[in-house]
């Protein structure tokens, strides 16, 4: 179920998109304020509802549920979250060796000769 809203997501996306772009502008936007044309209409005009507006807000609620959807379902997941949450095994054990620490220095004693067979 969440790999296919996923799919219908990002296709509804594209139409959006593309719904979005083919809409033509409300006269200039900001292009009209410098000069004295058309400042009494500052955000445009009220223009006809076209197909292209209606499909802008179906396409824009339909993403908007979807995403809603999504973010409550991926929130419910009994998946891990983080790395630290997750069943990692656990480390083998340390062997501990004593570190060869000396305190005060110990004097070279010298080691008694071993006898050898010389002949």
């Amino acid at each position: 179920m969440f790999t296919f809203l996923k799919i219908v997501l990002v296709f509804d996306s594209i139409l959006l998109t593309t719904a979005v772009l083919l809409q033509a502008g409300q006269g200039g936007g900001l292009a009209s304020l410098g000069g004295g044309g058309g400042t009494d209409v500052f955000m445009g005009g009220r223009q006809a509802v076209t197909l292209l507006t209606r499909l802008t807000w179906y396409c824009a609620s339909v993403f908007l549920l979807i995403t809603l959807t999504l973010a409550i379902m991926s929130s419910q997941t009994s998946a891990p979250q983080s790395v630290l949450q997750g069943n990692l095994p656990a480390p083998p054990p340390i062997q501990s060796m004593p570190l060869p620490l000396q305190t005060t220095p110990q004097p070279a004693t010298p080691q008694p000769a071993s006898p050898t067979n010389n002949p």
